[in-house]
This record gives structure tokens, sequence and C-alpha cells, in this order.
């Protein structure tokens, strides 16, 4: 029997203070890897934060100036990948013999994007996932990812893809990561919702796959006093609520959903499932019919702007 033990960590960022959100991330990966965990899921945006309740002065056709202010605030606080912080990760993957899956708001020029990190402890950082659509007023804030950024990474622990928050409502998205093989699937998210487990346990049986959704529990206390979320100044107002999760191919609830509080969910996942699993479905296998639909995934870099050289004649004389 191949086993992995596996965490989801539920936690907030400290909005705007990378050094202290960092500190905390290695704070919960050391106490699930002091748990056995061989991968570890952090949720969405956790490095750089998810700005829950503030809306950067923005209105349809205006930006205030003090929104710009707050989004410059937003930028300085996102990571370069690779980066100071992508070391220092891959430095944990390696000491605690883990593999993570880290949530991020990365900075690419004069861009954000929401991005999911893999490290392994052999190679530290291993591939990243751009978030393909931002959510509603997401997209004021981050830029869109495209299919070059669609990993499946096979590790020793099996093979990992991740669908960020929304995404895991893309159809499309799912049955291109269904066809890669992917046999765990994170899901790092910020979406409280109960309806959240009822996609997740969806997702776990139509992919015959290990679900995997870590969740931020966020409060107002993690806010910097100087912003003000619509929900209110209280300190102990909840602005994200958890509901992180664990869920086999066949749609058992292994673990969670966590709710009200921060903390570390752990389950061993049975790797042997997988295949007795797909007996009755495989989606992208005996149970499609390529004859009536196909899906075509277009994985190139689509980069701004490209730069293509031009031959020189031997005159010298160029006649493009």
């Amino acid at each position: 029997m191949t086993t992995v033990r596996a965490a989801v960590v539920q936690a907030g960022s400290v909005l705007f203070d990378t050094a202290a959100t960092l500190q905390r991330a290695e704070r919960y990966i050391r106490e699930a890897a002091d748990q056995g965990a061989e991968l570890i899921v952090l949720p969405e945006a956790f490095l750089g934060g998810y700005p829950k309740g503030l809306d950067f002065g923005i209105t349809v056709g205006t930006r205030a100036p003090e929104g710009r202010e707050l989004f410059g605030r937003y930028f300085a606080a996102a990571v370069q990948v690779p980066g100071p912080e992508t070391e220092h990760l891959a430095g944990l993957a390696a000491e605690l013999g883990t593999h993570l899956v880290v949530g991020a708001i990365e900075r690419d020029g004069s861009t954000l994007y929401c991005t999911a990190l893999f490290f392994t402890p052999a190679q530290g950082l291993v591939a990243t996932h751009r978030k393909l659509m931002p959510t509603a007023a997401e997209r004021y804030l981050w830029g869109v990812g495209d299919g070059s950024t669609m990993p499946a990474v096979a590790t020793e622990v099996g093979v990992l893809g991740a669908a960020i928050c929304w995404e895991n409502y893309m159809p499309l998205f799912r049955q291109a990561m269904y066809a890669k093989g992917v046999q765990i699937w994170c899901a790092p998210t910020v979406d409280d919702r109960d309806q959240w487990q009822a996609s997740m346990t969806h997702i776990a049986l139509e992919g015959r796959c290990f679900v995997l959704s870590a969740n931020q529990y966020l409060t107002r206390a993690d806010l910097p006093s100087d912003v003000h979320p619509v929900q209110g100044d209280d300190q102990e107002t909840v602005l994200i609520g958890g509901g992180s999760t664990i869920v086999s191919p066949l749609g058992e609830v292994l673990a969670g959903p966590l709710r009200g509080t921060d903390g570390v969910l752990v389950a061993d996942l049975n790797l042997d499932e997988l295949p007795r699993a797909k007996f009755d479905l495989d989606t992208v296998g005996h149970y499609a019919r390529p004859d009536v639909f196909t899906l075509t995934v277009d994985a190139t870099s689509r980069a701004p702007v490209r730069t293509e050289s031009t031959l020189i004649p031997a005159n010298g004389q160029n006649r493009a």
C-alpha cells in the first residue's frame, strides 16, 4: 500500500507584512511536518495576502488617489518568483523533507498574479501556476495566467496539480488537468461558503483524485489599523471563515471542514485507491467520448511583447 500523509494549513496572512506572514507560514509548515506530513498545502494568496473587504478606491470609471496608495502597499507586499521568500520555502522543504504547495501574490514587472508555488525537498521551487481568471473585483488587482503555467508535477508523493479558488468551477480547466494525470488536486482558496464543500467533493468524484483544499482564516486583527474593511473595525470580526478540507477519490471527507479557527488538518492518502476509483469512471479514458467531444488546450506562453530576430543578408543589407 502506497500511503502519503498530507496536510492543509488554515491560517490568514498578516496583510502588507510579508516577513511576518512568512514566519507564520513556517510555523504552520513545521507543525504539519511534526505530524509526519509529506505534502503541505497553504491557502490562496497566503504570501502577499488576500485584501478581503478593501475596495482600493475603485468605482466604475474612477480610481481614487488613496486607492492607488493602498495598491502600492499591496504591490510592495507581493513576492518575486524566484526570490528571497521562495528560497526560504525551498530551504524549509529540504530541511523537513516535505513537499509544499503555497498560494502567493506574485510580482512580475508591474503586474501582480495570484499564483500557486510547488516545492519539492530535492529541487526546491519546481513549478508555478498562475490563476487563469481572477474573480470579480480581483481583476482590479491581478493579471491573468495563460496555458503555459498549468503544470502536473510528478513527485515522490504523487502527481500534483492546483486549481485556485473559482478556477475549480471551470469545467474545461478541470478536464485539462485530469488529462494530465493529476492524482492529488490542490485547491488553495478563500471561498468559505458552505457550497464550497460540495464543489470539493464533486471534483474528487469527477476526477477520481484526492482533493486538498486549504482556506484562509482571516480576522480584522490581521489587517493594519489604518485600513478599514467594509465588514467593520472590530478586531474579532472574521473576514474569511475557513472551511479547509481533504476528500478521497470516492468522495469521503477525510478531514474537515475546519471552521472558526486556524489550524492544520492531516490525513493519510492511500494512492492505491486511485485505480480502484477509476474502475467505473475515468473522464479522460473509458468514460470519455472523443468521437463527440474534444478539448484543445493552448499551452503557449502569451507574452505581450515578442521580439523576433531578422536575418541579415551576407552583403549586410537588411531587405526586410
